[in-house]
Order: structure tokens, then C-alpha cells, then sequence
């Protein structure tokens, strides 16, 4: 009899390892003995979800089914902005399908590629069956040092405090979490559908342009130029952060120190002090050669993490005088040089 159980067990095992299963997620409903994890004090609920419509710049579009894809664990507080309030939604546990697992094996067909082969132009678009829509850049989903952040939660629990014992409404939808996002804006429950897209910029490249120079920065808010940026703002922070320089493709540059002023702080002058749209709003940098690179608001303005994006002051030197830094990429590629423009666009 303990033989006929030994089998029966390995084989459960083996079939929970041919579906792609980890131990955690096979058991996501059972909950666990006693232990340090302060995550699975509940048991998760199922919120179905096996396919999506993918479409725009891709190869193959169409839809794709998401059975086999590993699941993705983040936490996140979710809050959204009510006006000029705050309202607190509930502290929740997701496992669910990542962005860049679904979209890793999408080949690219990008519209602009004679004139701007990079994928940092590219825009991610999540609609819901409601026809609302959040934006995603490639960057931060494939460019991140911390990969997954974006994800299609698919299961959910709630993170219980242990002396109150408060909980909070469980979504009863499959939905986007970005949990990297302060406010939960592009939170977006039910998607249906994702689109690639380039960045709509009739530009071409100049690649290898020397001098690599732009004196000044033009900023245009909603397609309105709003004024120019020739020397940073003495008045506000100044960060210098230490990085181990890697591109994508010409690898190692160098551990370098990066000193500048986030961009939030400098575009805050021109933004007004109307509401920022963290769900669509986006940006597009652009150097003196027309390399760009796409950023959303909620990158820039609406991040959980402090991992600030900063304009650098390089002088008179090449790539000069402005050029930019992420903390919290990975790669450099979307560190532009001799910035001559940023647009931003809701």
C-alpha cells in the first residue's frame, strides 16, 4: 500500500511540473502551516484567466493563449486619487502572468524601423472590455533591474495586519497590477487586449553624430511649447547616484557617478498644477542625433520605489550639455545624450 501512495505522489508531482507549476502556486488555495511568510495567511482567490488579444507592431497577432506561463508573485497597497483625496482600496497579494512573459516571444514588426530600430520608443496599450486603456513603456517592462512588476492578477489574497485583523473587498475581475506605482491608476480590471506601438515621431537618426551637442532643452506639454531649459534648477535636489554602466549592446561603459535633478522636480514648472493622467499619459525624450526613448508619467511621477529618472549637466563635453539617467534600469539604452526635446503627451 505505501508503494501504491509513492507513486501516486511522484506522479502528482510530475504533472504539476509538466504544467509549469512551482510548489507555491500549485497550492495557492490550501493555506500553509505556521511560518515567517507574511503573504499566504490567507488563502488565494481564483479570478480566471487563460487568454489574451495581442495586436499592433507584433508579427503574429492574434490571440494568445496564456496557459503554461509561470505566475508572478508582487504585493501591493492600492490607493487611487479621488479628486484631491486619496482613497485606500486594500493591501493585497497577486499571482498572476507578467507582462514580459507574455509579450517576450511577440516578434516586433515596428512601423518606424528604417528610421529607429530601438524598441525604447514602444508603447504597451491595455484595454479592458470597458474600452479603457493604461499605458506601458517598453522600457520598464523589459529594461528594469526588477523584471515582473506588471502583471495580470489572475489570484488574490488579502495582506491581513495581525493586530486590527482589517480586511478589504477582494476583486472579483482579472486585472493589470502595476506594482510599482504609488497610486494604483493603471490598476485595470477585465483587460482584453494589448497593442504594441511605436511612438508616432517622424524623425530619423543620425547615428555617430559628432559633435553630439544640444545647448538647451525645448519642452512641450501636450503638443504646446511651454519654454526651454538651459541650465538646472539651483534650488531644488540634487542627486548623485553610483551605477555600473551596461548597455545592451556595447556592454560594460564603466561604474560611473550620475549627478542631476529629477525630472520630476524640473518638469513640474511646466506642467501647471493640473492632475497628471498616471493611466495614459507618457513622454518621449529626444537627443540632438534623434535617439529617443519613451517614458510614462507614472514612471517618472507616480513610482512606489524612489527610483528616480535624473537630467545630468555634462558641460560642454560631447553628448552634452544634457543627458539622462534611470537608477532603476538595467541596461543604459535609455540614458539619452544631448537632449533637444521632451514632449510630454496625455
Amino acid at each position: 500500500m505505501k508503494k501504491h501512495h509513492i507513486k501516486i505522489s511522484v506522479l502528482i508531482v510530475l504533472t504539476l511540473i509538466g504544467l509549469g507549476l512551482s510548489w507555491p502556486a500549485a497550492a495557492q488555495n490550501i493555506k500553509p502551516a505556521e511560518n515567517n511568510d507574511f503573504y499566504d495567511n490567507v488563502p488565494f482567490k481564483e479570478l480566471p484567466f487563460d487568454s489574451i488579444e495581442i495586436a499592433g507592431e507584433v508579427t503574429s497577432p492574434g490571440r494568445l493563449s496564456l496557459k503554461g506561463l509561470p505566475l508572478h508573485q508582487v504585493m501591493v497597497r492600492e490607493a487611487v486619487l479621488n479628486g484631491t483625496e486619496t482613497k485606500f482600496i486594500g493591501a493585497y497579494v497577486y499571482q498572476g502572468y507578467s507582462l514580459f512573459d507574455i509579450l517576450k516571444d511577440q516578434i516586433l514588426a515596428k512601423k518606424n524601423k528604417d528610421q529607429f530600430s530601438s524598441p525604447i520608443d514602444l508603447m504597451v496599450i491595455v484595454e479592458n472590455k470597458k474600452g479603457e486603456q493604461v499605458i506601458f513603456s517598453w522600457g520598464e517592462i523589459f529594461y528594469p533591474t526588477v523584471l515582473h512588476r506588471q502583471i495580470i492578477g489572475v489570484k488574490v489574497a488579502p495582506i491581513i495586519p495581525s493586530s486590527t485583523g482589517e480586511t478589504w473587498p477582494l476583486p472579483t475581475n482579472p486585472k493589470i497590477v502595476a506594482a510599482n506605482d504609488l497610486f494604483s491608476e493603471r490598476n485595470l480590471d477585465s483587460p482584453v487586449k494589448i497593442t504594441v506601438k511605436s511612438f508616432p515621431l517622424a524623425m530619423a537618426t543620425e547615428k555617430g553624430k559628432k559633435p553630439l551637442f544640444s545647448p538647451q532643452i525645448k519642452i512641450y506639454i501636450k503638443g504646446e511649447e511651454k519654454g526651454s531649459l538651459d541650465k538646472l534648477p539651483q534650488d531644488t535636489l540634487i542627486l548623485n547616484l553610483p551605477a555600473v554602466f551596461f548597455g545592451r549592446g556595447q556592454g560594460f561603459h564603466g561604474v560611473n557617478y550620475f549627478q542631476g535633478v529629477p525630472l520630476r522636480l524640473v518638469l513640474e514648472k511646466y506642467l501647471g498644477s493640473q492632475p497628471i493622467n498616471y493611466r495614459t499619459a507618457h513622454l518621449v525624450i529626444i537627443g540632438d542625433d534623434g535617439y529617443r526613448a519613451v517614458y510614462t508619467a507614472s514612471e517618472i511621477f507616480n513610482r512606489n520605489d524612489n527610483q528616480e529618472t535624473i537630467i545630468c549637466d555634462r558641460g560642454q563635453q560631447n553628448g552634452g550639455r544634457f543627458s539622462l539617467f534611470s537608477i532603476g534600469d538595467f541596461f543604459s539604452d535609455r540614458a539619452v545624450k544631448a537632449i533637444k526635446e521632451i514632449r510630454f503627451i496625455e
